[in-house]
């Protein structure tokens, strides 16, 4: 029976002896482990479950540890053909569904081509614009349906391209949407005076018409003034297409921001304006010296704290010039007193009639002693000042004292012995106390040279003035000296070395840190006398009656001379002293003290120092 052995015992059935999974073989023994032949392995003893895939799972994992590169399973390999067949059948289908539609695309173009006529090139490129224009069409289209429906704002690209984001106050949004004027906006942005993005607004600029050329009257953007605008003036200027000397700026009184830009048509001063008349120039507010480039009065406020330097090149016109301003005070600036050193000996003579002292000299003797004179007198001034405030009173009034020389570079120039050096240091050092010094008691001093050298006039003298002018000179350096170190420093600088020397009168004003370009008067002779002769006529009327100082001088005009001497006028006074000494002395103590004078005649009085000195306060 084949289900069981020959001692009854039940048959092994066939299948694997152990976890090994071998099958296991019919075997006649009684004890398969003693058969051989039986094909059955030897049990081992009995593992824990799970213990042998645990085993083989790590014993793979060593193998793939030891063998860096592993090959590729069968069935991987199957699938990276695959895929690889798949893509070469793609692009195949891609190319024949390219060629197919380069094929219908050129059917099309040859029958729009034989249907309108056209050349190969020109039904491609119509054909192109056509499509391109129908895609764009559609675009837009589909692109504002889209907004429309799901109300969706404008991209915040194209909203910053059409309309910036507005500021706090609107400005900025204002400027964008607003046209810019396109001359001022690209002259200041590449002058450097506003920024890339800023603008100059058309709604915001005026331009306006003058006699010489047009006034720009604008704002700059926030954040800038009108000192960024006068700080580059010299290239606005050249953005303009002209020189620094056609450009003129003014500031407003009642906005940082505004601008007044005057432009030239042509140099300035190219055609001369007519002298002021007497009306213009009491209107004007402060003492006018001369033109500026628009044919309006320029000049200084004022002459009281304040002293003028005169500089130019000979034959520049300077005499003309301050003979222009000593006509403008006796016309505008009221009563005041005038001391003349006329060192060119011509050039200040018209106005000796009026002078308290007048000197045509080129010694530096008669300089010293004027300046000495000057500096009593301050003295004597703040004494008063000094007094009154002590006793707490009012401080008093004085009558305003100008001194004008002419060629005052002469009278500073050192001699080659000690005695002249030496009086050179005290001329100068004397000069700045009156410069310096004076000022607060009413004495004013303009001084003018045709030497701007270095030298020519001590730095210390030249440094007490407040005013300054500078006609045309040849080097930057000259000009220096005239104006200052470092006026080329300041704001909006002009260099006299660019006026046009054959223009006589046009100078630099340099006064309270601005600069401006003018051209003196220049008066008509019969003008100037008229004007001298009613201020002499005006003093003698404001004399006080009944003096012997008022006889003397009716004494000399019933005369008709101009010049007195000591025993001639004595008995007509009523000094009968015979001795000459006494007589002399009676007489200028009953006249109260006046300057005597010298000629071939004798000691005596001349008829203008008695004038000057009864309309003096001394």
């Amino acid at each position: 029976m084949s289900g069981t052995t020959s001692e009854g015992q039940p048959a092994a059935r066939a299948g694997p002896c152990c976890d090994c999974r071998k099958p296991k073989a019919q075997s006649t023994s009684a004890d398969p482990a003693s058969d051989p032949a039986s094909g059955s392995c030897v049990r081992r003893p009995e593992s824990r479950p799970g213990e042998h895939w645990t085993k083989t799972l790590r014993n793979r994992t060593r193998e793939r540890l030891r063998s860096p590169t592993r090959s590729r399973s069968p069935v991987k390999e199957r699938g990276v053909g695959k895929k690889k067949q798949q893509v070469s059948e793609d692009a195949y289908g891609q190319a024949a569904g390219a060629i197919g539609g380069l094929a219908v695309m050129f059917g099309i173009l040859a029958a729009i081509k034989d249907r309108l006529g056209l050349s190969w090139p020109a039904t491609v490129l119509l054909t192109t614009g056509v499509l391109v224009g129908l895609g764009y069409g559609a675009w837009r289209l589909r692109s504002g349906l889209a907004r429309m429906l799901s109300g969706t704002p404008q991209p915040a690209a194209a909203a910053q391209q059409e309309a910036p984001a507005a500021s706090l106050d609107g400005e900025q949004a204002g400027a964008e949407l607003l046209p810019a004027h396109p001359e001022l906006t690209a002259a200041l942005r590449t002058a450097g005076v506003i920024g890339s993005e800023q603008v100059i607004r058309a709604d915001q600029v005026t331009i306006s018409p003058v006699q010489t050329g047009e006034v720009y009257d604008f704002l700059v953007p926030k954040g800038r003034t009108y000192e960024d605008v006068e700080k580059r003036l010299g290239t606005v200027a050249g953005m303009f297409g002209v020189t620094r000397l056609h450009m003129t700026l003014e500031r407003s009184r009642d906005n940082e921001r505004r601008v007044k830009l005057l432009k030239l048509h042509e140099p300035p001063f190219t055609r001369p304006f007519p002298a002021p008349t007497r009306q213009e120039i009491e209107t004007f507010a402060g003492v006018p010296l001369g033109h500026d480039v628009t044919g309006q009065l320029a000049g200084v406020p004022t002459f009281d704290k304040a002293s003028l330097l005169v500089a130019g090149m000979t034959q520049m016109g300077k005499t003309t010039l301050v003979n222009g301003l000593i006509t403008c005070l006796l016309i505008g600036y009221g009563e005041f007193e005038l001391y003349l050193l006329d060192g060119k000996f011509c050039g200040l003579t018209r106005f000796e009639p009026y002078a308290t002292r007048y000197e045509s000299s080129d010694d530096p003797a008669v300089f010293w002693e004027m300046v000495r004179e000057l500096n009593r007198r301050s003295d004597e001034r703040y004494a008063q000042i000094t007094e009154a405030i002590r006793n707490r009173q009012p401080v008093p009034k004085f009558k305003p004292v100008i001194f004008i020389v002419d060629e005052a570079a002469d009278f500073f120039a050192s001699g080659a012995t000690n005695e002249e050096k030496d009086q050179a240091k005290q001329i100068a050092e004397d000069t700045r106390s009156l410069v310096a010094k004076s000022l607060e008691s009413g004495i004013s001093t303009v001084l003018m040279t045709q030497r701007p050298s270095t030298n020519a006039i001590p730095v210390m003298v030249r440094d007490q003035f407040l005013y300054r002018m500078c006609l045309y000179v040849a080097s930057a350096g000259t000009a220096k000296v005239a104006l200052g170190d470092t006026y080329f420093e300041t704001v909006a600088p002009i260099n006299p070395v660019l006026l046009d020397p054959d223009i006589k009168g046009q100078a630099v004003l340099f006064a309270n840190g601005r600069s401006r370009l003018i051209r003196g008067f220049d008066f008509d002779d019969k003008f100037i006398w008229d004007v001298v002769d009613k201020r002499v006529a005006k003093r003698m009327e404001s004399l006080p009656e009944e003096t012997p100082l008022r006889k003397a001088i009716e004494l000399l005009r019933a005369k008709g001379v101009d010049f007195m001497t000591t025993p001639d006028m004595a008995p007509a006074l009523g000094i009968l002293e015979d001795d000459p000494a006494k007589r002399g002395k009676r007489l200028n103590e009953l006249l109260g003290g006046p300057p005597t004078y010298k000629n071939s005649q004798g000691r005596g009085y001349r008829l203008d120092d008695l004038v000057a000195f009864a309309m003096s306060d001394s």
